[in-house]
């Protein structure tokens, strides 16, 4: 009874963020729409909602189609560094966006390796910037993660199915229609949609190699109407498309999730058959052009990098102390908000499910379209120079958290079902309670996505460009400045300074997290 009492009690502190959330999200939205009456969509408008859709598709297929034989020849060969650079495929979601391009531009942009060797050969220079180039952006971000999603898909394939097709002596083909090509339908939609869903909300790689008439995105739109038009109607109409836009890749994505229909096995590591021949040769040039295409850029940038150190100027470490303040008091923020929200979720307490919907409603907004609403919310209380860092950790806060939440919502649904009964049998405080067991059962989930958080946080171009001036720029818009004004080796050298410490930020928490937990 007293433990059927305890999940029907109110729980006051997850619905004062659910609260927040709600208020961050639809709050805002209800904000933008009301001004966004004042201004319908012009053509220009639709045009950068047709390119908006347009990169998204084409960075989604592309970065799925290209991610299918990467994935499928780490699931069956066995090599010496597989389990690091399965690790390394991670890297680029932590990865800040802006040293991404920066790299890209080591070997794509007009004076990077490529170009230069074009012109050795007496051809023409490429230009990165377009819609290729934003395209090609995403796919270098994106690739990787539809690797690891269609990776998890073969390795969830239980042994018994490739021993069974072993047995009946099946040819690589047929195994391909009976186990693999079920597999990828139930799996490569679900890819497909949340890089789409991930790329239609890009700003960064489209405020760097993009822009203009016909390579603007919507975020980018709302950008130029506050920042250079300052015509806030026209910015609310637009951002009530972006949300729109999110919502429905949201919806969409949520309709395609399906069961591979495979069920579970006995457990058994999955050993897929490798055949020799030309398919190894397949598999060993899908792995290597892949890391090459990945790890490329970024060896480039470190060598500029590091050759650029004498040229940084002194305003970029206090950049950097803002952007490591701005991290911090994000990943406080999250971690609290998430462990309490997934708490009150994962022992079903009452307005649960409201709960579960806050944390997730952050998936289908934006840093713009969350930030549009707040500088129109706010303009008459302060200058948005005033609010930059405040409303910088609020919206990374609040885009944060639901990656942080479905961390760890599985670990607090097993604790409740494994401690609850124990914790009120022993009549633990509340304190002793998150002292004694919460704490230490979910230190790994937590500091895994207390890293996740400051990894983002400490590298986001985003909704800062909209309130920041040159005096309190944070680090990543501090390097965009040094990019406007060509100075690129400085830009290098403080882009590695940011990886270095938005990782350095991720293996700590993480590191904290895992020794908690031993």
């Amino acid at each position: 009874m007293a433990s059927r009492a305890g999940t029907l009690r109110p729980p006051f502190g997850a619905a004062i963020i659910a609260a927040l959330l709600g208020g961050m999200t639809l709050g805002t939205v209800a904000v933008v729409a009301l001004y966004a009456g004042a201004a319908m969509p012009g053509v220009a408008d639709w045009a950068a909602v047709r390119f908006t859709v347009t990169q998204a598709a084409l960075s989604a297929v592309i970065s799925c189609l290209l991610a299918v034989p990467v994935a499928r020849a780490l699931a069956r060969r066995r090599f010496a560094g597989r389990g690091l650079l399965i690790t390394l495929m991670g890297a680029p979601f932590l990865l800040p966006v802006i040293v991404a391009v920066l790299g890209l531009l080591a070997i794509f942009g007009r004076a990077g390796v490529l170009n230069d060797g074009l012109a050795m050969l007496g051809l023409p220079r490429l230009s990165i910037y377009g819609l290729h180039g934003v395209v090609l952006a995403h796919v270098f971000l994106n690739l990787p993660l539809a690797t690891r999603m269609l990776l998890l898909g073969w390795q969830a394939i239980p042994a018994e199915r490739f021993r069974l097709a072993q047995s009946l002596d099946l040819t690589p083909g047929a195994q391909f229609r009976h186990l693999e090509w079920p597999m990828l339908r139930a799996t490569l939609p679900g890819a497909i949609l949340t890089v789409f869903t991930i790329c239609l909300a890009s700003f960064a790689v489209a405020l760097t190699l993009g822009g203009g008439p016909g390579a603007t995105t919507v975020e980018l739109a709302i950008y130029q109407a506050l920042r250079f038009d300052f015509a806030p109607e026209r910015a609310a109409t637009l951002a009530v498309l972006q949300f729109a836009l999110c919502l429905t890749a949201l919806a969409v994505g949520w309709s395609l999730i399906r069961d591979t229909g495979f069920g579970t096995g006995l457990g058994r590591r999955v050993e897929m058959p490798a055949p020799d021949g030309w398919r190894k040769g397949m598999d060993v040039a899908a792995i290597v052009l892949a890391a090459g295409f990945l790890m490329l850029p970024l060896g480039v940038l470190v060598i500029r990098g590091l050759g650029g150190m004498d040229e940084l100027p002194g305003g970029m470490w206090a950049a950097t102390l803002r952007s490591v303040l701005v991290a911090l008091v994000t990943t406080v923020l999250v971690t609290g908000a998430a462990l309490v929200l997934a708490m009150a979720a994962g022992r079903r307490a009452a307005g649960h499910r409201l709960f579960d919907a806050a944390a997730t409603l952050p998936l289908a907004a934006s840093s713009l379209v969350i930030g549009t609403g707040l500088f129109l919310a706010l303009r008459g209380v302060a200058t948005p120079s005033a609010m930059a860092l405040p409303v910088t950790i609020a919206v990374n806060a609040t885009l944060a958290l639901p990656y942080a939440y479905r961390l760890l919502l599985p670990e607090a649904r097993a604790l409740h079902q494994g401690h609850d009964r124990l914790a009120q049998a022993l009549g633990l405080t509340r304190g002793a309670r998150l002292r004694l067991v919460t704490l230490p059962c979910l230190a790994r989930p937590l500091g895994f996505g207390a890293g996740i958080t400051a990894a983002l946080s400490m590298g986001d171009l985003g909704v800062i460009t909209l309130f920041a001036a040159e005096n309190n720029a944070t680090l990543p818009l501090f390097i965009h400045g040094l990019m406007g004004s060509y100075r690129m080796e400085a830009a290098a050298a403080a882009s590695l300074i940011l990886m270095g410490i938005s990782f350095a930020l991720f293996a700590l928490f993480d590191r904290i997290g895992r020794h908690a937990a031993a």
